[in-house]
């Protein structure tokens, strides 16, 4: 199913539609494709890029790296290397972007948060200070060696002129990222050890999203089956809606 033009809706239809990806992505995670030492939430957040981490971290439950997860009671799901590609890089909308939420994944022990999904909102987009707290949240967990993958289905603005991930890249690397014109959409998965590596896909209105990385550990990853998820909730948003998104340009 190609990618929609979400720009032809309210953020109101973004949001419900985004709740369902959010909601299908944890299902899909926890029906066998993550491995059995670990399982996803969703968490709903008041503001800023996902729950704060130190809260949800708890006392004593901040290690970094945790054993590889071997399948158990009969689990088939393994951890695989990254992708044979090199990284990218290395080193009331307000209403809407309070009452998102982000899957996190935990691992048992201690029930720590080792990677996060995070959807953009256009609430997100919608101010200088709430794409600022987006950038220095994920700034923040990428610190903490949590891994991130973000799904960014909006074009740039003004605010964030090389997408989302030109945004957090140049907060944490200090270097400055170039987004293609052609391809302005932005699935962005961050691989957090003793340096942070950007596997980073573009994508258009009309095009297919590809499977994204998803890492658990560094070196280990789970390849997120992001189109089938999408195509899953969309069939979830009411057709009125549907009908607008996928009329032909005019």
């Amino acid at each position: 199913m190609p990618v929609h033009d979400w720009t032809r809706v309210e953020a109101g239809i973004f949001h419900d539609f985004h709740h369902g990806w959010i909601e299908e992505i944890k299902r899909t995670l926890n029906s066998g494709l993550l491995p059995e030492d670990y399982y996803a939430l969703a968490e709903q957040h008041a503001a800023g890029f996902g729950p704060d981490v130190l809260t949800l971290q708890g006392p004593g439950n901040d290690k970094a790296d945790g054993p590889r997860a071997t399948p158990a009671n009969g689990g088939t799901a393994v951890l695989i290397a990254p992708p044979r590609i090199e990284p990218t890089a290395e080193t009331d909308l307000e209403f809407y972007r309070r009452k998102q939420s982000t899957v996190t994944i935990r691992h048992v022990s201690g029930d720590r948060i080792v990677a996060m999904v995070e959807v953009v909102s256009p609430g997100n987009k919608g101010s200088r200070a709430a794409l600022r707290s987006l950038v220095e949240k994920a700034a923040e967990l990428l610190d903490k060696r949590i891994h991130l993958l973000i799904l960014d289905l909006h074009p740039p603005g003004r605010r964030d002129p090389q997408g989302i991930h030109g945004a957090i890249w140049e907060e944490i690397a200090g270097q400055e990222y170039v987004l293609p014109a052609e391809k302005p959409l932005t699935l962005a998965a961050y691989e957090s050890a003793l340096t942070v590596r950007a596997y980073v896909k573009h994508v258009a209105v009309g095009d297919d999203l590809p499977d994204m990385s998803l890492f658990l550990e560094p070196g280990g990853q789970i390849p997120l089956p992001t189109e089938a998820t999408y195509r899953t909730a969309f069939s979830a948003v009411p057709h009125r809606w549907q009908r607008v998104l996928e009329a032909p340009e005019t």
